[in-house]
């Protein structure tokens, strides 16, 4: 890894951990999120980007509940702050804590684009759509001022190489002049998650995300321009904000959404004290209760990895859920967010031309990708 590089301190609550408040105000003055500036807030933590040259920057994966086994992800850490992250505790086998240094504590990976090249011009490798942005947003916050992630969507677009892209920022518009072009040819999809309507809870939830009403205008924005749009209503907390699922689709195929996916909350290690501090601190009249169902949803326990269950759960409450999402994306027509993915062309793959040579140093620290889950 290489040197850190501070960005300029930002304000928002971040994970309990957290000793002072941290919205991001200064990035609030540049970009429009959505968010109104608020002067009285405490002075934020400063975030700290070290520069990582990667091994490599494709992850692949075989589990049979994620519509892709290719991703790809520019970053590690991710200053959106969303407290129930399923990623946080990658930032564990750093040797950083899954709370605050996961937020504020980012590592870019300067070299993504050329990892990118060379890995695509291999004389064996067959392209399958890549989703990008899966273990942290590719369009968190500091991605405005490194660009590693349009870098690699240059790179995907000059070898009409399909991809997906999943996130909850609206700056994924600035790229519209490159995702268009490959959406008209059906190589490129986008999915905006959107967790609630209700800009009090998301400002908690997810501190340094756009606001919810923001994203229903990227869905917008991105529909007009011929990018076929999905809606990730993920995760779903009982109580919190699963009473919103079909006024979240309602509002989603109004800004023009054409697909739905959802996954029910997921508690993996150090997320789940993180996200019941977090429920006791805004939800205490109902901590308890969103607890015990969430136990219901995971046959008893607060958690559960397996394949068949972690995303959308089990019992009579999954089925629930399941029923009323299905009729709501039904009567809405709004589609299939695997078969999207799917039929992506690939057929009009393209190797690169130019291919670097590496970049990494000899004895240069570097890091493997961590795997997806």
């Amino acid at each position: 890894m290489l040197g850190p590089r501070p960005l300029a301190a930002r304000k928002g609550r971040g994970a309990v951990s957290n000793l002072q408040g941290r919205y991001e105000v200064n990035g609030r003055e540049e970009f429009d999120d959505g968010w109104e500036r608020d002067e009285d807030e405490p002075a934020g933590v400063r975030t700290v980007v070290s520069d990582e040259v990667a091994k490599s920057i494709l992850s692949r994966n075989s589990s049979p509940d994620i519509p892709f086994n290719v991703s790809l992800n520019p970053y590690r850490g991710c200053e959106h702050g969303c407290i129930y992250c399923f990623a946080r505790p990658t930032h564990s086998y750093l040797g950083l804590s899954p709370g605050l240094d996961f937020e504020s504590r980012l590592f870019a990976k300067v070299n993504a684009a050329e990892l990118l090249r060379r890995e695509l011009a291999k004389p064996g490798y067959v392209p399958e759509h890549i989703a990008v942005g899966v273990n942290t947003d590719a369009y968190q916050p500091c991605e405005r001022e490194l660009g590693l992630t349009r870098q690699v969507l240059e790179v995907l677009s000059e070898c009409r190489h399909p991809y997906g892209l999943i996130t909850k920022s609206s700056l994924i518009e600035r790229d519209i002049d490159l995702i268009a072009p490959m959406a008209e040819k059906g190589q490129a999809c986008a999915a905006i998650t959107l967790t609630t309507l209700d800009p009090q809870i998301s400002r908690t939830l997810e501190p340094r995300a756009a606001a919810p009403a923001r994203r229903l205008r990227t869905i917008r924005t991105l529909t007009e321009a011929g990018i076929p749009v999905s809606v990730s209503v993920a995760p779903i907390i009982p109580f919190v904000t699963e009473p919103e699922i079909e006024k979240i689709l309602e509002a989603a195929r109004d800004a023009g959404a054409v697909g739905a996916h959802y996954t029910v909350l997921r508690l993996p290690w150090e997320v789940n004290p993180l996200f019941q501090e977090w429920l006791q601190a805004h939800f205490p009249d109902r901590a308890q209760r969103v607890m015990n169902r969430i136990r219901d949803l995971r046959g008893g326990k607060d958690y559960d990895a397996d394949f068949s269950k972690r995303m959308q759960g089990e019992g009579v409450w999954s089925d629930l859920i399941r029923q009323r999402f299905s009729k709501a994306v039904d009567r809405l027509g709004m589609g299939d967010y695997r078969g999207r993915f799917g039929r992506l062309d690939g057929s009009r793959f393209r190797r690169p031309v130019v291919v670097p040579a590496a970049t990494a140093k000899p004895g240069a620290k570097s890091a493997s990708q961590l795997d997806l889950f």
